[in-house]
């Protein structure tokens, strides 16, 4: 039996509306949230089977007695794509933050980063024949 199973990333957000309708915007489907009626404190989605969870700062704060920050560039959300000059244009379209446009890394990838709504860095990339 492994000890561990279903890994899944939480971002912290102030702003949890807006959060979850850049995710949706970029293909991620909602399958949990709580409360179920009103402003939630914690969505998660899902895309691919991948999972990413969004929590209010303050709900982190409050409920669990932790000192979530939701600024800078405290993790990367990576989305392998087939186009990334077209992925990395989609999420500038959704508010995303250029951070550096799409460029060729270890000769045989190319990448490129934004900052969602909340600061959190995403990488779109995709393998080059």
């Amino acid at each position: 039996m492994d000890l561990f199973r279903t890994p899944q990333i939480v971002l912290f957000t102030r702003d949890i509306d807006g959060a979850v309708a850049f995710y949706n915007a970029l293909g991620f489907e909602e399958v949990f949230r709580t409360p179920s009626n009103g402003t939630p404190i914690h969505v998660d989605l899902a895309l691919d089977g991948y999972r990413i969870g969004l929590a209010t700062e303050t709900s982190t704060r409050e409920d669990h007695g932790l000192d979530p920050t939701a600024d800078g560039q405290r993790a990367a959300v990576i989305l392998w794509t087939d186009d990334v000059p077209a992925g990395y244009a989609r999420l500038i379209d959704l508010g995303a933050k250029p951070i550096k446009t799409p460029e060729t890394w270890l000769d045989r990838l190319l990448i490129a980063w934004v900052e969602d709504p909340d600061g959190h860095l995403v990488q779109v990339v995709q393998a080059l024949n």
